[in-house]
């Protein structure tokens, strides 16, 4: 069942059964009125314009690796959680999507930032740096209320020179979501990505490019 407003909602169980019939009836009603099936529109999103990120000074170059993320953030829904209600379950939206897996969107807007103070390479570029690798862990829409929601990112960084760890620190940004919807939280997922990208330039700034013995 396709949800026309994409804003998370929740069912009483003995009426679910009863509303999905009167939509499927609606449905067929509107139909045969137009004469065409009713179109559901399909948005998409990306991060958007980045904001900049508070410059640590001039960065030695660095192998950044394509972000990292567990199945389920490998793919384009965006993913929600009615943490006031269950915790523990999650969901997408019905109509809208990222025009690309969180990790890849992430991807770029790490080399993007990380370009604007030093060299960035690729893991295959034959040239001796220090490798950054990056752990996508957390990527969703979180409602503390059925009308408050943020977006929580939680990401894993490690630096690696020579097969030797420089060294690793886990980042948890959070950004609170204007609407309760999912234009509210791509949004908010967003300017989590570019506080995460912050903290984490400014961490690498803090973090000496020497093997440790």
């Amino acid at each position: 069942m396709s949800r026309p407003t994409d804003r998370p909602f929740s069912f009483h169980p003995p009426l679910a059964g009863a509303f999905a019939a009167l939509l499927l009836a609606l449905g067929v009603l509107a139909g045969c009125t137009l004469g065409t099936p009713a179109a559901v529109a399909d948005i998409r999103y990306d991060l958007g314009p980045a904001a900049p990120a508070a410059s640590p000074g001039p960065l030695p170059p660095y192998k950044v690796l394509d972000v990292s993320a567990p199945q389920v953030l490998n793919s384009d829904g965006v993913i929600y959680r009615l943490s006031y209600a269950d915790n523990q379950r999650t969901a997408t939206y019905a109509n809208s999507h990222w025009t690309m897996p969180p990790a890849q969107l992430l991807t770029q807007r790490l080399r993007a930032a990380l370009s604007s103070h030093g060299t960035v390479l690729t893991g295959g570029d034959g040239v001796h740096a220090p490798v950054l690798k990056v752990d996508l862990e957390q990527f969703e829409q979180v409602f503390d209320g059925q009308s408050e929601s943020h977006g929580a990112l939680t990401a894993r960084a490690t630096l690696m020179l020579d097969g030797k760890v420089l060294g690793q620190q886990t980042f948890i940004a959070r950004a609170p979501a204007s609407t309760a919807d999912a234009a509210g939280g791509a949004r908010a997922l967003a300017a989590a990505s570019d506080d995460f990208v912050s903290q984490l330039v400014a961490w690498l700034g803090m973090t000496p490019v020497v093997a440790q013995q």
